[in-house]
């Protein structure tokens, strides 16, 4: 006779706040539960806006032979990727278990934003998962040489960059030599082409993609949860899609460990003259602002440094 609750290991696939959809393997097949928290709040784990991503394994405990569960616990991971949820004063999970952070940007519609780069690319060196820049939209036309000149600064201070295009399939076999066999979670601001690049990938999605906003040039979010796609072209390839944002507030790091992880500014730690208490703003003798004025390290990316001290201590500044 079989049991009225069964106990079951699956992947999670989906997640939003509080529901999740995890796949399981069966005899006959996977099988998709719709999945709660079991007493709403996992142990070790309340102070987090959501504390279940996709990536995630999980057990959960099956109702009543229905395709309903309640999550009793989560796997031990080997990475998570998020973000801090200002609204919610907690850390947003976006990503989990995964083998490359894939920042997506465009050189126009929208506008190129670096600093939104710069906190992705943090956020990954955080969390010790392999970033990729990819630039999305190259087909279009544009006249920024800042562009090119910034995505050339992130090729030479170690991430790689390839340039695609959704629209012609201009750059998409290289990508896809990179993420097969990986999960990988895709990031970008609203409007860069997430769900177009997602549908060239795996003809057959049919991920809705968004229009800009033209009054703004910005996009309209299309993706409100985390879901993971499987990239059946590829074999054991997973794609994260995570929600558009406009604004990356770094998570699980103070503003004196910033200098450790970004990665041109890493090996001058410790060397200023005032050394790990120097703030890197005003003081003589500091090593990174020599090296700012030296051309060693790029002065958008100073500008990006101390912006992202100014909000991890709390101060107010203007959007970027």
């Amino acid at each position: 006779m079989k049991n009225e609750n069964e106990i079951l290991k699956g992947l999670v696939i989906q997640s939003s706040r509080n529901i999740m959809i995890a796949r399981v393997e069966t005899p006959n097949g996977f099988k998709e539960f719709e999945c709660r928290i079991k007493g709403k709040v996992l142990k070790g784990q309340e102070n987090l806006y959501n504390p279940i991503a996709p990536g995630d394994w999980v057990i959960i405990e099956r109702q009543n032979d229905s395709n309903s569960a309640m999550v009793i616990s989560v796997e031990n991971r080997k990475n998570l990727f998020s973000r801090f949820n200002q609204k919610g004063n907690a850390s947003q999970l976006l990503a989990a278990n995964t083998d490359l952070v894939l920042c997506l940007c465009t050189p126009i519609s929208p506008p190129f934003r670096p600093r939104f780069l710069d906190r992705v690319l943090l956020q990954a060196d955080i969390a010790g998962i392999e970033a990729i820049v990819i630039c999305n939209k190259i087909d279009l036309e544009y006249d920024d040489l800042d562009v090119d000149e910034r995505l050339e600064e992130y090729n030479k201070i170690g991430y790689k960059v390839i340039r695609v295009s959704a629209k012609t399939g201009e750059g998409i076999d290289e990508l896809k030599n990179i993420i097969t066999g990986k999960t990988s979670v895709l990031i970008g601001q609203s409007g860069v082409g997430k769900s177009s690049l997602l549908n060239t990938l795996q003809p057959g999605l049919d991920i809705k993609e968004g229009q800009l906003n033209e009054k703004y040039d910005r996009g309209n979010h299309t993706t409100t949860l985390s879901i993971m796609y499987e990239i059946k072209s590829l074999p054991q390839t997973y794609i994260i899609d995570t929600p558009g944002v406009r604004r990356f507030f770094p998570d699980g790091i103070k503003s004196n460990e910033i200098i450790n992880y970004m990665n041109e500014f890493a090996p001058l730690a410790g060397k200023c003259s005032f050394g790990l208490s120097c703030s890197h703003k005003t003081e003589r003798g500091c090593k990174i602002m020599e090296a700012v004025h030296a051309g060693i390290i790029h002065e958008d990316r100073y500008e990006s440094f101390l912006r992202i001290c100014d909000d991890l201590e709390g101060k107010e500044i203007d959007e970027y």
